[in-house]
């Protein structure tokens, strides 16, 4: 068995594949079949398409519902149980941020008042996302809403390419996609697969690193896009609450069985902070986190174990 490793760029990321194979043929084949897997769900999700389902829904914002294929309503579904359980600091409706209004870059040297980054976000809110099962609909309530998933998608990507490898046969794999990691099996010696978690002061090195097998890891941090006020640093993600832009923690990794629910529990877990986003993860079973906050403290969830 040898190891074949793809990287190509997909849904506007780095995505990597391994599939280990009888032989590097039909290891290319079997990775070929992930790609396309995630090419299908990059033109289901994108809102850069305009005949995509995503933009149709947001199109018909405020006007009326709109009928979706069961599988984008079953990841809207889940998207919204989600967001009911971080309190709305998970929410797909994130995609009706003001962009304009937050410009990461050196231009930007103070903070806008808080009556205008409240309303920045006035319309994100995901309980006027409204769903309804019998008829497959997806109804945004109010006129401007987007939905987007950005927060999920990549995570949901990796799950389907997961799925469609293993369907092609291949037993020990990796799926990566830019901070979202999905794997499998194990390595040709046998022993798990051996993660290197992103040390957020040298984006390209580890500070520790994890020996895994079919469970996914997701990392969220502010070494990708973040602004410097008073020497204060900001991260890119904006609390959908107050209208600012974070600050704390530099970067978030969620440990569990799917990509899918890494991806979605990374950034809502930074904007809580320490104390609340670990008391979150506490409470629930089969996830674990690992966060650093802006002193470079690392903090670990009850049950975690790393490599020093």
């Amino acid at each position: 068995m040898i190891l074949v490793k793809v990287q190509t760029k997909l849904m506007g990321n780095q995505f990597e594949f391994l599939a280990l194979s009888a032989n590097e043929k039909l290891g290319n084949e079997q990775i070929a079949c992930g790609i396309d897997e995630v090419k299908r769900i990059e033109r289901l999700l994108t809102t850069y398409s305009d005949d995509s389902i995503t933009n149709e829904v947001n199109r018909n914002a405020g006007i009326k519902p709109v009928e979706v294929p069961d599988e984008f309503f079953n990841l809207v579904y889940r998207a919204q149980k989600i967001s009911a359980l971080t309190q709305g600091y998970f929410d797909l409706s994130y995609g009706s941020l003001d962009k304009n209004f937050w410009n990461f870059n050196e231009s930007m040297t103070k903070l806008p008042s808080m009556q205008e980054a409240k309303k920045s976000v006035h319309l994100i809110d995901y309980r006027n996302i409204l769903l309804d099962n019998n008829a497959k609909t997806v109804f945004l309530k109010n006129k401007g809403m987007r939905i987007g998933f950005g927060g999920i998608g990549k995570g949901y990507a990796a799950d389907c390419a997961k799925r469609v490898m293993l369907e092609a046969g291949v037993k020990d794999g990796i799926v990566s996609a830019s901070g979202d990691l999905n794997a499998w099996g194990y390595q040709e010696d046998g022993s798990p697969w051996t993660v290197g978690i992103a040390n957020p002061n040298l984006k390209q090195t580890y500070f520790s690193t994890l020996n895994i097998t079919n469970k996914s890891i997701a990392t969220s941090g502010n070494y990708e896009k973040f602004v410097m006020i008073d020497n204060q640093l900001y991260s890119h993600t904006i609390n959908p609450k107050t209208g600012y832009p974070i600050k704390g923690i530099k970067s978030v990794t969620i440990i569990t069985s799917n990509a899918e629910l890494a991806d979605a529990m990374a950034t809502p877990v930074s904007i809580l902070g320490v104390n609340q986003g670990l008391n979150l993860i506490n409470q629930l079973n089969g996830i674990e986190c690992i966060l650093v906050d802006d002193n470079n403290k690392l903090f670990l969830s009850k049950n975690i174990k790393i490599v020093e």
